[in-house]
């Protein structure tokens, strides 16, 4: 994945606003004094109190998430086929970009069902990313042709249940969920499947995402297995911010 681009325009935005804004403010209660004493100013109060720094980059990271998830929100809550679960008129909507290479993901599996059982309002969104392996690609895609015939859920589980993704693996997931094979091989060879993939790509790239499992829920963006505690809270601050 690319550089996370918000927070490389919130390092240069902030330096920005921190000249910027302190002078625009303090020069007019020193009347006289020039912008180096501003900036003088300034500069000893940013070292004097280096922790407003992480607080300020988090608040502009988060408001910078919030503006992008806005920006594209009917692209990233919209599911591909069957992969979603939960209420399809739920209130709160959660989105997972998921590897099935990626072992917090695997991790992260009783938590999404602690939450499903939990909370009859939210919804699951899966979004595949596959980033990790030339397997993950695959996987992705075989996962994908089974939202196409409605057995994601069993598909999703199938595999992360097996200890790799080779051909063999695919297999017995395919069997376990039920899968037509020769209809999925016809929507693996398909467009609508690749074009799927580099949406989630770009979508991922355009709200900075660096790793799985990412999460976005409401105006929030969470990285790494946060568990059911986390994933719960974002839920229901979300749906308090509704």
């Amino acid at each position: 994945m690319p550089r996370n681009p918000i927070l490389a325009f919130g390092a240069l935005l902030l330096a920005a606003l921190l000249g910027a804004a302190a002078f625009a403010l303090l020069q007019p209660l020193l009347p006289g004094s020039g912008r180096a004493r501003t900036e003088a100013i300034v500069r000893d109060y940013v070292l004097s109190h280096p922790e407003i720094l992480p607080e300020a980059m988090q608040k502009l990271q988060e408001r910078e998430v919030g503006k992008a998830v806005a920006a594209n929100r009917s692209g990233i809550e919209t599911p591909f086929a069957g992969a979603w679960a939960g209420n399809p008129q739920g209130d709160v909507t959660l989105v997972a970009y998921m590897d099935y290479a990626c072992g917090y993901c695997r991790a992260s599996l009783p938590a999404i069902d602690k939450l499903l059982a939990d909370d009859p309002k939210v919804r699951i969104v899966y979004r595949e990313l596959p980033i990790l392996s030339p397997g993950s690609r695959t996987a992705a895609e075989w996962a994908l042709a089974a939202a196409e015939q409605g057995k994601f859920r069993p598909f999703h589980a199938a595999l992360y249940a097996e200890q790799d993704l080779g051909e063999d693996a695919i297999a017995r997931a395919a069997a376990k969920a039920g899968l037509d094979v020769a209809r999925a091989r016809a929507a693996i060879a398909s467009p609508a499947i690749a074009q799927e993939i580099a949406r989630n790509l770009q979508q991922a790239g355009q709200l900075g995402v660096t790793g799985t499992p990412t999460w976005v829920v409401g105006d929030q963006m969470l990285s790494g297995a946060v568990g059911y505690e986390g994933l719960s809270a974002a839920v229901a601050k979300a749906r308090a911010a509704a």
